[in-house]
Order: structure tokens, then sequence, then C-alpha cells
């Protein structure tokens, strides 16, 4: 089973690639960017939603956490029926179900109905960003126009997470927090007009492998829960313990499945390719460490510094240039110099942005510790973020330029959720190390008034919130690792690597 056929700039519109490349980007770049905002936006926003909807501390979390189970468990589903049914049909189902939820969300008169929306929000991008990637694999060719497209691409990904946060602050407190739902529809309703100029692209002939995508879909989401779960109940919880289990029978399953099935929904071969297995091993450490660092961040700005919501979220500008920066730099040096040695400083960079955040202080300077940590740190993920989007993508078929799109978005969806949950409970350790309960205490302090107290328990929050940065930053050397040994793919200066041919 293979497909053979190229995009071709010059092709007519509705068949190959559309003869405005540029339009054509600015459509997936700005799906991206909508799809990861909506991972940070609700973050900024839980305390006017809980207040308003009465939702207790444990439904709250569900609030984040069912828009993370439906995205990171259902991508590999996402990405191969972009690949089986059309990519931008699909891509156009995932934007209209996205802005759907949106809407609905924006409504929900109970926290039922609003995580019933993040649920589906999950779902419409689930299919949106696997082929929106694809999309941008099969669309532009190998070479200058594709790096720059997978800068661009690269650069919404990081900018998307500290736009959500600063938009998030920006709605809430000036207009209300379903704003952060209903500001995905007008954008949404654009998007889908704007999927007229996309290609129509070609399909891979065969069928969906419902086995592996019932296997798949349910071990992913068994395995995001049980990481959720067991940073919030503890890793030897029965219930995480069950699903930690079940994560395991299913995967195994899908994989036995895979080397049998005449239709492979995850053809195993992908991952023959060291620079493929290598980009998506390093995506999963990055992932784990970004998540991680925006989560204690967050909270050290607002905790521990005073920082308004807003004020949070307008903090988060540098991150936000020195990701275009690093993206830009990426798209730039990607022809002319290996992945390897782009990704390597990259990350290197990233580390020591990372552990210069370690360094925190309760009452460290903004403007002299903070804002060079985050450029740094942003500086060094935007470089590397594009070669290893482009060593995913590099050299498969058409056919399944889906999949392999899925499986880098899986690696940092579930690097994500594992990061998150492993340094939270690193967090909560050294926190509690230095004052018993320092969380319970923090909020006691507030509310009685307690300087003395509040002044401890901050100075605890802030050994747990520096001990997570140093942990992300020894991720980030872990992924150094296996860069430098793992990927060895030359300058993507056009010339393609033989095809994955699939089956």
């Amino acid at each position: 089973m293979t497909t053979t056929s190229s995009a071709r700039a010059s092709a007519a519109p509705g068949t190959g690639a559309p003869r405005h490349l540029g339009l054509a980007l600015v459509v997936i770049a700005t799906a991206q960017l909508m799809v990861i905002l909506d991972s940070t936006i609700t973050n900024i926003a839980l305390p006017s939603i809980q207040a308003d909807l009465g939702i207790s501390a444990s439904g709250l979390a569900w609030v984040v956490n069912s828009y993370v189970l439906a995205f990171g468990g259902l991508l590999l589903l996402g990405g191969r029926s972009g690949d089986l049914f059309g990519r931008r049909r699909m891509f156009r189902i995932g934007i209209a179900v996205f802005t759907l939820a949106s809407l609905l969300g924006g409504l929900a008169p109970n926290v039922e109905l609003l995580i019933a929306a993040r649920v589906l929000q999950g779902v419409g991008a689930a299919i949106a960003a696997p082929t929106a990637l694809s999309l941008i694999a099969t669309t532009f060719p190998e070479g200058g126009p594709r790096n720059k497209a997978m800068g661009v691409y690269a650069a919404m990904s990081g900018i998307g997470s500290t736009l959500g946060l600063l938009l998030g602050g920006v709605l809430t407190d000036y207009l209300d927090w379903r704003w952060i739902f209903f500001v995905n529809v007008p954008i949404g309703v654009a998007l889908l007009a704007g999927t007229r100029i996309l290609p129509v692209g070609d399909r891979m002939t065969g069928r969906l492998d419902v086995p592996g995508a019932i296997t798949g879909t349910l071990g992913l989401v068994s395995l995001v829960y049980a990481i959720t779960r067991g940073g919030e109940s503890g890793w030897t919880d029965s219930v995480t313990l069950a699903l930690f289990a079940a994560a395991a029978v299913l995967l195994v399953g899908f994989l036995v499945i895979q080397t049998r099935s005449d239709h492979p929904m995850m053809p195993l071969r992908l991952l023959k390719d060291r620079n493929r297995s290598g980009s998506y091993a390093t995506m999963l450490v990055v992932g784990a460490a970004m998540f991680a660092m925006f989560y204690f961040l967050s909270l050290y700005m607002q905790q521990v510094l005073g920082f308004s919501p807003m004020q949070t979220g307008l903090a988060y500008l540098p991150f936000s240039l020195g990701m275009g920066f690093g993206a830009a730099m990426g798209s730039k040096l990607a022809g002319r110099v290996p992945a390897r040695l782009l990704a390597g400083p990259g990350l290197v960079l990233a580390a020591v942005g990372l552990a210069w955040f370690a360094f925190l202080e309760p009452d460290s300077s903004y403007w002299t510790h903070l804002l060079p940590a985050m450029f740094v740190t942003a500086l060094g993920l935007g470089v590397t973020f594009l070669p290893m989007t482009l060593g995913a993508v590099s050299g498969v078929t058409d056919g399944d330029a889906g999949i392999a799109s899925a499986l880098l978005s899986t690696a940092q969806q579930i690097g994500g959720a594992m990061g998150l949950a492993l340094l939270s409970t690193v967090a909560t350790t050294a926190a509690n190390g230095t004052l018993a309960d320092a969380d319970k205490a923090y909020f006691r302090a507030l509310g009685t008034g307690d300087e003395s107290l509040l002044a401890q328990a901050s100075n605890a929050l802030t050994e747990g919130f520096t001990a997570a940065f140093a942990v992300a930053a020894v991720l980030l050397v872990v992924g150094l690792v296996v860069t430098v040994t793992a990927v060895n793919a030359k300058a993507a200066t056009g010339e393609s690597a033989p095809p994955v041919h699939a089956g």
C-alpha cells in the first residue's frame, strides 16, 4: 500500500499544492495556534470558573485534564483519518468540531457541560493538529519552502502556549472567563472559509485499522489518565496502578495488531528510521520540560510574586519573542546545518534557561532574573522545534504524513502530561520538606493575614518550584543526549530521503 504523488506549487487549485502557498500557511499556522493556545488559556481563568460555577477542586482539575485526555488519546486516530479520508476534509471537520465545542464551552451553565465541551474540543484538536502538520509536509516542497513553513509552524507551537496565558489573563480580567471559549468561534469560522485554498490531496488506499484504532486510542487515554491521576492521587494508588496496567496491555496489543495488520494504523517501519525515532524521543522530553515550566512559573509569579492574571500573561511576552527568534533562526539554518548541530545547541540553551530558573528566590526580580531566563529558554526551544519537526515528517510518503505528524504531537502531549505529573511530585516533596503542607499553609496565611506564615509558605513553595525547574533542566540534557546519539540527518536542503512505504 503506497502513495507516490508529490505536491507541486504550480498545480491547479484543489488538486495539488495551492498557488498561494503563503495564504495556505496562514490558514494552517492559525489553526495550530488556536489549538495550542487552548492548552493553556484556561489555566489563568480557573479561579474565575471555579467561583462562577461553584466547582470543587477535583472538578476544576478536570476542566484541564479532560482536554488533555481527549487530545492526547485521539491524536493517532486523528492523524490516520487524514491519510485515509483526505487531509483537507478531516482538517475542516477538526476545526468545525473545535469551533462548535468552544461555543458550547462558553455557554456552559454547569461544570458537567463545560467538561463535556472540553472533551469535544480535545476531539477537534486531535483531528486538526496532525492534519495541519501533514498538510505542510504534503503541500510545501522539501528544502527552503518547507523549512520556512515548518519554522512558522514551530513558532506557533511555542507562541500559542504563551499567548494562551496572556489572552486568558486579559479576557478574564476585562471581559469574562466565558470569552476564553467565545474567542475561538470567529477564528474557527474564518479558518473554515480559508480552507478552500488548501489542496484536496491524495487519499491512501486502504481502510481504517479498527482493532488498532480501538486498542491504540484506549491505551493512550489510559496512559494519559494514569499519569494525570498519579500526580494527583499518588503513584501507588490502586486506580492509578490499574490504569497503568490497562495501558500496558492495550498498547502491547496495539503493537501486536500493527505487526499483523494489512492496513496498520501506525506502520511500525516509520519508527525504524533513527532520525524519526530520535525526533519523537526528543519531543517527549521537551514536552515534559516545557509544560512543567509554564505550570510552575505561572504559580510562582501569581502565588509568590503576587502578579495578577493579566500581569502573568504579559510577563510571558519575552518567551513569545524568544520562540519567534529561535524559530526564524532555525528556519534559516536548517538548509545549511545538520539537525543535531541545530537542535543540540538549542537544547543546551533551553537547559541553561531552566537551570537559571532553579536559582529563583521569593523576592527575585522579573527584569534581571525571570525575563532573561525566559528569553534564553524560549530561544533554545525555538531553535530545537524545527529540526525535530522536520525529522518527524522528512522522507515519509504523502500517505503516511498524517500518522507521522500525529506521532510527533502524541510524543509532546504524553511527555507534557508525564512531566507535569512527575515534576508536581518533585515540587510538592521539596516544598513540604521545607514547611509541612506548604500549599495549605500558603492559603491559610492568605485567609488569616498571617504575614510570617505567608513568608514561610512562599519560601517553601519557591523551594518546590526551583527543584522542579532543576529536574526539568536535567530532562533537556537527556533530550540532548538522545539528539546527539540518534539524530544524524544532514541539512534539509530539499534532497528527499527515500520515501517510507507502508504495508
